[in-house]
């Protein structure tokens, strides 16, 4: 079986998805570098890019693993 890479590196995590805060976390998309906030609770869930002040994505640099 070939192996799988991951796209997406979680660079931050905070909090428990069985507490009522939930937990939130900042995904990396090692391909273009975007930035995204994912809130997940129980069964529910959500995620959206993150944006800076002028509503661009947050772009990390990315480092090709080639």
């Amino acid at each position: 079986m070939a192996k799988k890479d991951n796209r997406f590196e979680v660079v931050f995590q905070d909090g428990s998805s069985i507490r009522e805060e939930g937990q939130r976390q900042i995904l990396v998309d090692t391909e273009t570098g975007v930035n995204y906030l994912v809130w997940k609770f129980g069964y529910a869930g959500g995620i959206t890019p993150l944006l800076d002040r002028e509503g661009k994505p947050v772009i990390s640099a990315v480092v090709r693993k080639d």
